[in-house]
């Protein structure tokens, strides 16, 4: 008897191990119903902020990013920069609205998948080190470095490949590139000029006051921080849940998960 009940357990933790489903208060949809599908995963970010673990889905009230290079100019000149964030995590995502889907379709390998969204506030804190020469100035600090990405709109464009895994349709990211905009960069590095409080002051203003200037320089950069931090939350989903199992089998209608 006692073997019998191991057997069991086993079997069960195995099937579960197979296919994650979608909470049960979170509707399931139709392959291609991108209404549906977005009210679900407006439905997901709003009550699930501390994620889901058993379904891949990391927290998104804070998120972590992976270190970067800002700048990397090579060490000759008058003028070159190093510029490197570390200890980096993201605010805001937990206030994503989802405003269009595309390509959720039976077949998704057959087109680009797109997420629309947008963002009141995105909030980028983490510390920084900077060494460079602007002219006769050196420059070697490190210090605290905030953005905020006011307004902040994104369009995810992913390409997709199709693995099976007993007996189930997985997907996985090979391309996601966004495409994002804003109404305003605030940005501010603290100790700049470490000795000097008013040129670290002034070096600020002077971003503020120019930042598209500075947005357009390092949009690659800025891209594919964004590229990174949106994949990290996505693919470890698509990995635990089959796509099959996010939507509703043919010819069922609209419901709330049993």
């Amino acid at each position: 008897m006692r073997d019998i009940i191991i057997f069991v357990l086993c079997l069960q933790f195995i099937r579960s191990l197979q296919g994650q489903i979608l909470p049960k208060d979170i509707p399931k949809c139709r392959f291609g119903d991108s209404e549906c599908i977005v009210d679900s995963m407006n439905k997901i970010i709003r009550r699930y902020p501390r994620g889901i673990p058993a379904l891949g889905m990391k927290p998104i009230d804070v998120v972590d990013i992976r270190n970067s290079k800002f700048w990397d100019n090579p060490k000759v000149g008058a003028f070159w920069l190093q510029f490197n964030l570390f200890d980096q995590v993201n605010y805001g995502f937990e206030n994503t609205t989802i405003t269009k889907v595309k390509g959720f379709t039976k077949n998704p390998t057959t087109s680009l998948m797109e997420i629309h969204g947008r963002i009141p506030s995105l909030i980028h804190k983490g510390r920084y080190m900077s060494q460079g020469r602007v002219w006769i100035v050196e420059l070697n600090s490190t210090g605290e470095q905030l953005s905020d990405f006011q307004n902040f709109r994104f369009v995810l464009k992913l390409k997709v490949i199709m693995e099976y895994r007993n007996n189930k349709r997985y997907l996985k990211i090979y391309q996601l590139n966004p495409i994002v905009n804003m109404d305003r960069w605030v940005f501010w590095l603290d100790n700049f000029f470490e000795e000097n409080t008013d040129m670290t002051i002034a070096i600020n203003q002077v971003f503020n006051q120019h930042w598209v200037e500075f947005w357009n320089e390092l949009e690659p950069t800025n891209l594919r921080i964004f590229a990174s931090v949106f994949r990290d939350l996505i693919e470890d989903i698509l990995h635990k849940v089959s796509y099959d199992d996010m939507f509703l089998p043919d010819g069922i209608e609209t419901r709330v998960n049993d």
